[in-house]
This record gives C-alpha cells, structure tokens and sequence, in this order.
C-alpha cells in the first residue's frame, strides 16, 4: 500500500479509544479507558496551524479559550495541582477508570504508554507512576 505524500502516522493517541483494557508495564490491569484527550498541540492540528496558538474566533483570546477547555475536560472537582492540569491539557492524556472499589482514576501521558494492540493499552510504567486523581 502506498501512502500519499503528506499522510502521517496517527499518533499514540488517535489509536486509543475509550473502553480499551489499560496494563501496566508489569501486565497488570489498572482499568478502562474512560476519555481521550489528544491535548491542545495535537501533532496534526500543529502541523495544520490549527493549536491553540490558533484561536478559531479571532474575539476569542487564547487565555479564555483554554479556561473554557480547561473547565470543560476537568469538571468534576480535581485534587490536580494546576501545572499538572495545564501539562495534561497541552500534551494530551488518557483517563482511566481504575479497577477496584476504592481505586482513584489515573492520568496517563502520551509519553508513558508503550503501544497499543487490539483492545489493550500497554504502558511503560506502573501504576503508581501514573498521575492520581
């Protein structure tokens, strides 16, 4: 199969979709998939001109569309501290629903997932390196 010239690899992200079993790098399951977020410097989106640097309504500052995004991704109330939360809005993330009664929902970076395969996200680190919620 050839590939047109300007035709890109789809990101870690773009292969995960919510549902999908999520193992740490030990083959553990830690949960689900609950949401994707493919982050507010998507690789395509940057290569397009279409980021967040990018407002899509020029009224519309950059600061207030991201609290708007911010607001939106985070409603319930998050123990995250903000530098974290902006990180996770600019790099992208998945959240997890963890396995467990008593299990807090983890954040996984694009950086910590080591690929995908069928309906299984592995990573490469364990749970406990995963941001908690």
């Amino acid at each position: 199969m050839t590939r047109e010239p300007f035709e890109q690899e789809p990101t870690i992200l773009e292969m995960i979709r919510e549902g999908m079993e999520v193992y740490d790098h030990d083959g553990q399951q830690i949960g689900t998939v609950e949401q994707v977020y493919f982050g507010a410097t998507a690789g395509r989106t940057a290569d397009q001109g279409r980021d967040a640097a990018t407002a899509a309504n020029p009224d519309v500052s950059r600061d207030e569309s991201l609290v708007e995004e911010f607001a939106e991704i985070f409603a319930a109330p998050s123990k995250l501290p903000e530098v974290l939360r902006n990180q996770l809005l600019r790099r992208g993330f998945i959240r997890v629903d963890a396995s467990g009664l008593f299990a807090n929902d983890r954040y996984v970076m694009p950086n910590q997932i080591a690929g995908v395969s069928g309906d299984r996200v592995m990573l490469r680190v364990s749970r406990d390196e995963l941001i908690e919620d």
